[in-house]
């Protein structure tokens, strides 16, 4: 495969005539939020282009807060688990023809390091896409018209999830000035926050911590209980009121968190669509949470994070943002299992309520928070440290956002 020559504006000559582009990221929320500054790239570099997001039900939904997207397409691929996938989800051949309607001009294909693109290439090649751009351990010869090669390994001090997809894009010259994740919020998000806030008893203007105890995955669930106990320490500690997120499935845990308070609390499960939970974490002072979607969320809006860490995977990480990752340190680091496959669930069970309590303390007391409104402002970031765990990522976040279809570069926050 001949290498792709930049034009002279950074693009290569072959993608720098893309105007119909999809972007597939087929996992889970989080992970399409670790493509957003990718996906920005795209358009900050081609803002003529329409960019349009193949992803899962849940990565679909964020589509709404992504001002960069143009459209989105909603698949359970069959290569990548599903708890339900449907009969039309699993016709490939059908899909193949509804992607080749579209009439795509490139793709490209973001995955993690255990992922392979190769499925997503081979459909996007029978669907008529000729350029397609992806990593891959093995030479793909005409799969891919573009490819790098994989070279990451899970392991303690590989690189981040967001400077990969990052590296992807830059290898056929798509560039952002603005490394930092997007979650767009509207006012009616602010105003569906406010409001179950209000129903809840908070009052206007009220601080707060928000707990998040879910995670899709069982071996990164930090125990309800000792979410609760960390939570009461917080709450007596700092004066904030403690609001519990989560969905509908999150109720045992919420409660049994709660249970474990001496003081009172706010629940908000299955209360918020995404965009009122964005809004939820925004105007908060903090978020705890396990290794979920929420803690990327509260990297793209700013808000600092204590992030109980599964040793599960290293590479995802707040982004940006204040934040202490703690967790415990056990040989079988890196299992990539959704199930502690040990049984005993020490990298998350072996942190005390206590450390997280102190890790909530030492953010609240160094970072100031302002209330933010539909288009939230830069905050000051504080240089994070972290006896537990990986070293976290800390720096001054962005949440800007532009008014969906317009075409603009996310600006720099001020200094």
């Amino acid at each position: 495969m001949s290498p792709a020559v930049p034009t002279r504006d950074g693009a290569s000559a072959r993608w720098a005539e893309a105007r119909n582009i999809l972007a597939v990221r087929l996992d889970n929320l989080g992970d399409v939020l670790m493509a957003t500054p990718a996906l920005a790239a795209i358009l900050e570099t081609l803002p003529a282009a329409k960019l349009t997001l193949l992803g899962s039900p849940a990565g679909a939904a964020l589509v709404r807060h992504l001002p960069m997207i143009d459209a989105v397409i909603g698949w359970r691929a069959p290569w990548v688990r599903h708890a339900t996938p449907s009969e039309h989800d699993l016709d490939a051949r059908r899909f193949v023809d509804e992607i080749g309607a579209r009439a795509f001009d490139a793709a490209v294909i973001f995955t993690t390091c255990t992922q392979s693109a190769l499925p997503a290439a081979l459909m996007c090649q029978m669907a008529g896409i000729p350029l397609r751009l992806a990593y891959s351990r093995e030479n793909t010869y005409d799969l891919l018209s573009d490819w790098a090669p994989e070279t990451d390994q899970v392991a303690d001090g590989m690189r981040h999830e967001v400077t990969r997809q990052l590296a992807l894009v830059a290898k056929v010259g798509f560039t952002t000035a603005n490394p930092r994740l997007r979650f767009a919020l509207d006012r009616a998000a602010h105003e569906a926050a406010a409001a179950a806030l209000r129903a809840a008893g908070l009052e206007a203007g009220g601080r707060y911590v928000v707990v998040h105890p879910g995670a899709t995955a069982a071996s990164r669930r930090y125990p309800a209980a000792a979410f609760g106990a960390a939570a009461d320490l917080v709450a007596q500690r700092s004066g904030r009121t403690i609001v519990f997120s989560g969905g509908a499935g999150d109720r045992a845990l919420v409660d049994t968190a709660r249970q474990a308070m001496h003081s009172p609390s706010v629940a908000l499960c299955d209360a918020l669509d995404l965009g009122g939970l964005g809004a939820l974490i925004a105007n908060a002072d903090l978020l705890i949470a396990n290794n979920s979607g929420p803690v990327h969320v509260a990297a793209a809006l700013g808000t600092p994070v204590v992030d109980l860490y599964a040793l599960t995977n290293p590479q995802h990480t707040p982004w940006l943002v204040p934040a202490r990752v703690l967790n415990h340190a056990v040989p079988c680091r890196h299992c990539l299992k959704s199930v502690c496959p040990q049984g005993h669930h020490d990298c998350l069970r072996k942190v005390e309520p206590e450390a997280v309590a102190a890790a909530a303390m030492e953010l609240l007391s160094v970072t100031p928070r302002t209330r933010i409104g539909p288009t939230p402002s830069a905050h000051i970031a504080i240089a994070a440290a972290s006896t537990v765990g990986p070293r976290p990522i800390s720096s001054t976040p962005d949440a800007a956002s532009r008014t969906r279809g317009q075409r603009a570069v996310i600006p720099e926050p001020a200094a």
